[in-house]
């Protein structure tokens, strides 16, 4: 269903994307970011599966400007240390820059919502609260909370975290919740990466299902 494309930013910087078309006329667009992998074969079945729905989507590689082309499904403790060679590298500023063309490719469909996992969650968080030309956002297990509690989304936001996340305590969940309470802020009974099936150690069916209907509901409502 999907096809991969470029995006140019606004400083001239050619990205790598995944660009998934729904049959018929858009209800919207869908900017969807990845995981620590990159534009992995899970992160291109979530894009295929958000334009079975009806959403044109775009997947920006966001580690392009660390090291162009990477994607990976090694999904061993061994990738973290290379992730960690690709975060010194990584420029949050630039990162904005890349999911603005992101949207902008995306609103060709009409209404842009954003959606990411892991560090996609982070980012989506983010983009919430400093970019324009987006209606609704919905982020998963998004870590770092307390470095970006003072943002304030400008758009309807949901997020969505697992019970048994070692790397993000429920007390910086509850955190979140106090500190914003206009936002949606779901627990599911799941580890951290709930919803990636390719990680049979981390993947819960029951709770990505339901995660998942939800960010659906929620698009649907705000873009549609």
């Amino acid at each position: 269903m999907g096809e991969r494309i470029k995006l140019t930013a606004s400083d001239g910087f050619v990205l790598n994307a995944y660009r998934a078309v729904p049959e018929g006329k858009p209800r919207g667009g869908v900017v969807l970011i990845q995981e620590v992998w990159g534009l992995s074969n899970w992160v291109r079945a979530v894009a295929d599966r958000w334009a079975r729905h009806g959403y044109l989507t775009i997947a920006p590689a966001m580690f392009d400007r660390a090291e162009y082309g990477f994607e990976s499904e090694n999904y061993g403790a061994d990738h973290f240390a290379l992730v960690g060679e690709l975060m010194k590298k990584f420029s949050m500023d630039t990162a904005m820059t890349d999911v603005e063309a992101a949207i902008a490719a995306a609103s060709e469909a009409g209404k842009v919502g954003i959606t990411g996992y892991c560090f996609g969650g982070r980012i989506s968080w983010i983009a919430a609260s400093k970019l324009g030309g987006l209606s609704a956002a919905s982020g998963y297990y998004g870590g770092g909370v307390p470095n970006y509690i003072e943002l304030t989304p400008k758009v309807p936001i949901e997020m969505h975290y697992g019970d048994k996340d070692q790397g993000i305590p429920l007390e910086q969940v509850e955190q979140l919740k106090a500190r914003h309470p206009e936002a949606d802020i779901y627990v599911y009974s799941g580890d951290h990466g709930f919803c990636n099936s390719d990680r049979p150690d981390k993947f819960d069916e029951a709770s990505c299902t339901k995660a998942s209907v939800r960010s659906l509901e929620f698009f649907h409502k705000h873009l549609g």
